[in-house]
């Protein structure tokens, strides 16, 4: 018998990830799903692409703050596509339910995120909900996280960005092949990271044949979730400095990070450290020598592909990352997460295989 999981945020560009991804999962079945603006109507009226899934009614994200036992009846998992801020209220009334610590919650969001309440107020505004506090950091990948994840029932999925930079940096760090500062970030996305609401500048004629910075000089609101990652495994305060990227593209991340090395660090030391930490996992592949991460490899895919190189004339140690920014970046990293609190095979669900062409 299937587990029943629920998606509150359905009509978001994650949420329909998450519910393409679950109409083929062998041990999750769909239960209800929520929206705001989107209540009442069909979903087919909202992600065309799920011809499947087009009869199922939206339900208002109010049923599940108001009388969440009724609205999450026979819910095993609860998976929190919504924007950010809007998660804890939700988390919140689940909580106080009857439903308490019986059903898994997986927020897609920011809410959980954060350890420090200054960071959130920083990077969220002090208008923006108060802090939720830090739930169990759902980066499989990380040192001892997978244990961790398998006891909990409140799981924060990570931001798109800092999956790519964690899972780039995260064993060099570890493996002491790379010091604990002056961490450099510059990652390139698909549109689609900033959610499915219209905006002038994500539109066509302004995306097209354009590559666009923003929020430049660590003011994006994933920097915090960086180095927050990056200092837990170095146990060390880890500064990072992060410049985005707007891509003409729907979906994708390109991550370069670097730092600092140790002196006579060489690339086949820095390239040992990722091999030996990713030998067993099922969805990160350090490519062949010669062979640089791209997006269009990673797309559909719960995959992170990665490679690195020593700058021996900077003295810093280069990585670059590719991801699906809303598979292995949301959705994807949520069922794994999910799968690995229910106690079922991680890997259900998901493919490290991309799309192509």
């Amino acid at each position: 018998m299937s587990d029943v999981a629920a998606v509150v945020g359905a009509s978001g560009y994650a949420g329909g990830e998450l519910l393409r991804l679950l109409g083929s999962h062998p041990a999750l079945s769909i239960g209800p799903i929520f929206g705001a603006s989107s209540a009442g109507q069909p979903l087919g009226s909202v992600h065309r692409h799920l011809p499947g899934l087009s009869d199922l009614i939206i339900g208002d994200v109010a049923e599940v703050v108001n009388a969440p036992d009724q609205a999450l009846a026979d819910v095993d998992v609860v998976f929190l596509a919504l924007p950010h801020g809007h998660s804890a209220d939700v988390a919140r009334a689940i909580a106080a339910s009857r439903l308490g610590d019986n059903v898994v919650i997986v927020d897609l969001g920011a809410d959980h995120r954060l350890i420090d309440a200054n960071d959130w107020a920083r990077y969220y505004g002090p208008d923006s909900a108060a802090h939720a506090g830090a739930w169990v950091y759902g980066l499989p990948e990380l040192p001892g996280a997978r244990e961790a994840i398998g006891r909990a029932t409140q799981i924060a999925n990570p931001g798109c960005y800092p999956t790519a930079v964690a899972v780039a940096l995260a064993p060099l760090l570890a493996a002491g092949v790379a010091r604990p500062a002056d961490v450099v970030v510059v990652a390139a996305s698909g549109t689609s990271g900033a959610g499915r609401s219209a905006s002038i500048n994500l539109s066509g004629s302004e995306v097209m044949g354009s590559l666009a910075g923003y929020k430049a000089g660590g003011v994006h609101q994933h920097t915090p979730e960086m180095a927050q990652t990056l200092s837990i495994v170095a146990k060390v305060r880890v500064p990072v400095s992060f410049t985005p990227v707007l891509a003409p593209m729907p979906r994708g991340i390109l991550a370069t990070s670097s730092g600092p090395a140790v002196d006579g660090v060489t690339t086949e030391q820095v390239r040992s450290a990722l091999v030996s930490a990713y030998a067993d996992e099922p969805f990160v592949t350090v490519l062949p020598e010669g062979s640089w991460p791209r997006t269009a490899d990673v797309v559909g895919s719960n995959s992170v592909h990665v490679q690195a190189a020593m700058d021996e004339e900077a003295g810093r140690v280069v990585v670059l990352s590719a991801i699906d920014n809303l598979v292995k970046g949301a959705a994807g990293q949520a069922i794994q997460n999910a799968n690995i609190a229910l106690g079922v095979a991680e890997s259900s669900g998901l493919s490290a295989d991309g799309v192509a062409p």
